[in-house]
């Protein structure tokens, strides 16, 4: 993985972490935030929601808690296009 970019985006604007949280995949999650060089601020373009926006959204308990676990992550973080906080 050294050779991708981690942080790159898709044609909506997702990230691998985003996507990740998306679907729940909790492995996938976990070994992204272990490195260093993921940036866990990137919105999506198409809603500009944060992964963890997403992962509660989307009922992922398991990536929430990893997500919230984190010294960084705003729970109170809007999402850039109703507002929208991941608690709400």
């Amino acid at each position: 993985m050294k050779e991708w970019d981690v942080n790159a985006t898709e044609s909506m604007g997702s990230t691998a972490l985003t996507w990740a949280a998306i679907k729940g995949q909790e492995e996938v999650v976990k070994m992204l935030l272990e490195r260093e060089d993921v940036n866990r601020y990137i919105a999506d373009l198409e809603y500009g929601c944060m992964p963890l926006l997403w992962a509660t959204g989307k009922g992922h308990e398991g990536a929430v808690n990893m997500l919230l676990e984190l010294p960084d992550v705003n729970p109170n973080q809007t999402d850039l296009q109703y507002g929208r906080t991941p608690l709400l």
